[in-house]
């Protein structure tokens, strides 16, 4: 007869999480969506509204994500399940502000075309980098669920 025992999986705290999946795409997130901040810094575009909206959730993201890290670094946590459920949140809801961005971020470059070229490409750079933040981001929220499901 077959054990229904399930296996209990520890957070990671100190160097541990970056070792550890889903927590090594701390780095990632950090570098991606610093690109983004310092590309979307960087342009000047006419339509400041969704520029706003792409610096807000970069920086956003990017101060969440280092508290997050740091939390789980300093062993701030506790091995309970809120706190998982908490990680797979913070996670879910940067990648979703990050489509946000992402997409408006693409429209306001699709409509720079014409303008300076070198703004459009700084802005074709973020649009790129948000992306692959908002893959880092949901990649980490469902390797999170994962872990939350088996807690």
């Amino acid at each position: 007869m077959a054990s229904n025992t399930a296996t209990m999986v520890n957070l990671p705290s100190g160097t541990q999480i970056c070792t550890t999946i889903p927590d090594i795409l701390y780095l990632p997130e950090l570098v991606f969506g610093g690109l983004v901040w310092i590309l979307v810094a960087c342009s000047l575009v006419v339509p400041a509204n969704p520029q706003g909206w792409v610096m807000f959730v970069s920086v956003f993201c990017f101060v969440l994500t280092f508290i997050w890290m740091l939390v789980f670094a300093c062993g701030g946590h506790h091995n309970n399940s809120s706190w998982v459920m908490a990680d797979v949140a913070c996670h879910a809801l940067a990648a979703f502000f990050y489509l946000s961005a992402s997409v408006s971020l693409a429209k306001v470059t699709v409509d720079l075309r014409d303008g300076s070229f070198q703004s459009y490409q700084l802005n074709i750079s973020a649009v790129v980098f948000s992306y692959i933040a908002t893959l880092l981001y949901f990649l980490h929220s469902i390797l999170s669920a994962i872990r939350w499901k088996s807690f």
